[in-house]
């Protein structure tokens, strides 16, 4: 339904300039013309309407770069490089990124409207991810030992764990550290990630002294 896209597009906007906590129906509804019984006719409650704009990003997000936050895809070779891509552009869109932190915390509770949402959509993220692993692994662009189920839980813990970093210092480089990740996976790590060596005990001293 055209209304019903203009709402969501409309919403995306409102929402990344001015973030979640500071959204409201009612301006949304101004925003497009309707009463708030009328905007909420679309959706049916708040916590679906909200749910929705984050269905709709990932939609742009997979239109834009090839990959989207539930792991959906369009390059599969190039997942690393545009999964590094989509976190960069998250920086442009804080609000966004409040809502999708704040909404997940809170459906954690299984009788949350958006528990399904967020429980579907990581499963589908660690899949499709996995896939990609083991498809990687077949073209010997991987190595053969990484384990892609435990590869996928890992990558998104560490998506979500930056995106809330990142909220409380901006300065952290959310794409700089991820793009380090997927240099761990493709390379190992390196002599740098092992840790200092340990001291080097001194010489003993020869017990016939100098000459």
């Amino acid at each position: 339904m055209a209304k019903r896209e203009e709402i969501l597009d409309t919403a995306l906007d409102i929402v990344a300039r001015v973030g979640y906590s500071r959204t409201t129906v009612r301006e949304l509804a101004q925003a497009v013309g309707l009463s708030q019984t009328g905007l909420l006719h679309y959706f049916g409650t708040k916590e679906q309407l909200f749910v929705e704009i984050l269905r709709r990003r990932d939609e742009v997000d997979q239109r834009v770069f090839g990959v989207s936050g539930d792991g959906a895809r369009t390059e599969p070779a190039d997942l690393p490089r545009a999964f590094t891509a989509l976190v960069r552009h998250n920086t442009e869109v804080p609000g966004l990124v409040q809502l999708y932190s704040r909404l997940s915390s809170e459906a954690a509770e299984p009788d949350h409207p958006a528990h399904a949402f967020f429980r579907d959509r990581y499963d589908q993220a660690r899949s499709e991810v996995a896939t990609f692993v083991r498809e990687q692994q077949a073209a010997g662009s991987l190595r053969a030992g990484l384990d892609p189920e435990r590869l996928a839980v890992m990558l998104f813990a560490l998506m979500d764990g930056l995106q809330a970093q990142w909220m409380y210092n901006p300065e952290i480089d959310m794409a700089e550290q991820l793009g380090h990740f997927w240099e761990l996976v493709a390379n190992g790590p390196g002599k740098e990630e092992v840790g200092p060596a340990p001291p080097t005990e001194p010489a003993a001293n020869n017990s016939g002294g100098q000459r």
